[in-house]
C-alpha cells in the first residue's frame, strides 16, 4: 500500500469555548490522541487510544501506554492544543510511515484574513531555513512554512549506544479565521522524508477541507454551485 493510497475520514471539529468553531478532515490513517477537558475524559479517552492504536496488545501493554497518553494528553490540553494525532501509513516496502499531526489555534487580533497573511509570510520569510508562501485554500488566505532539520539522538537512545543524526521535516500553515480574532496552525512533522512527496500531497488534501463553515451548509453551497455550473454548460 502507497501512503497516497489513504482514503478520507469524516470532518473533525475544531470548537474551543472562546474559539469559533473549524472543521477539517484528515485521512483514516491518523490516530487522534485523547485531548480533553477533564482527568476523567482522558483517560477514558487514553484507554480507547491504545486498543485501537495497538490492537493485538493486552493489558500489561495496554495499561501503561495509556498512562502515558493521558499525561501527554495532559500537556497538551495545557499548552492550548486543540487537535493532536498520530499518522501510520503502509508503506511498499512493508514498513511503517509515521507522522504526527497537530492543530490549535492562537489570539491573533487581525482586521483581515489578507492583512494576517501577509504579515505571517513577513514573519516567516525572516527565517532562512523555512520555504514560507502563500496560499489561496478554498477558506481564504493562509500562509506555509516548510523546512528540513536535522537532529542529532543520543546514544542512549540508539541502538549501537552512539549518537545519530535524524533527518527531520515539518509543514507548518498558518489559516487566520474570517470568524474571529484567531489564526489555526496546522503543523506535519515526520521523520519519513523519504515520502516526503505523498505526506506533503496528504498534507495540502487535508489543509483543502479547512472550512470555517459547517459541512452540511458548505454540501449545500458545493451543490447549488454544481447546479449553476450544469445549468450554464
Amino acid at each position: 500500500m502507497s501512503i497516497s493510497d489513504i482514503s478520507p475520514s469524516v470532518p473533525t471539529a475544531l470548537d474551543g469555548p472562546d474559539i469559533p468553531p473549524l472543521w477539517f478532515v484528515v485521512p483514516d490513517g491518523f490516530h487522534p490522541l485523547p485531548i480533553a477537558a477533564t482527568p476523567e475524559e482522558r483517560a477514558a479517552g487514553a484507554a480507547d487510544f491504545v486498543r485501537e492504536l495497538f490492537p493485538n496488545g493486552d493489558d500489561d501493554l495496554w495499561t501503561p501506554a495509556a498512562l502515558f497518553y493521558a499525561g501527554l494528553a495532559e500537556l497538551m490540553t495545557e499548552g492550548g492544543l486543540a487537535f493532536s494525532a498520530m499518522g501510520l501509513f503502509g508503506i511498499d516496502d512493508g514498513g511503517i510511515a509515521h507522522c504526527s499531526f497537530t492543530v490549535s489555534a492562537v489570539a491573533s487580533d487581525h482586521p483581515s484574513v489578507e492583512v494576517a497573511a501577509l504579515g505571517l509570510r513577513e514573519i516567516m520569510t525572516r527565517d532562512p531555513l523555512n520555504d514560507a508562501r502563500w496560499l489561496d485554500l478554498p477558506c481564504g488566505p493562509a500562509v506555509s512554512a516548510v523546512s528540513m532539520r536535522e537532529i542529532t539522538i543520543g546514544g542512549e537512545m540508539t541502538a549501537t549506544g552512539e549518537d545519530a543524526s535524524l533527518l527531520t521535516g515539518q509543514i507548518q500553515v498558518w489559516v487566520p479565521f474570517p470568524t474571529g480574532p484567531f489564526t489555526a496552525v496546522f503543523t506535519l512533522d515526520t521523520a519519513a522524508v523519504d515520502y516526503w512527496g505523498e505526506i506533503s500531497d496528504m498534507t495540502v488534501a487535508i489543509l483543502r477541507t479547512v472550512s470555517f463553515t459547517p459541512p452540511e451548509e458548505r454540501a449545500a453551497e458545493e451543490r447549488v454551485t454544481e447546479e449553476r455550473v450544469a445549468e450554464g454548460s
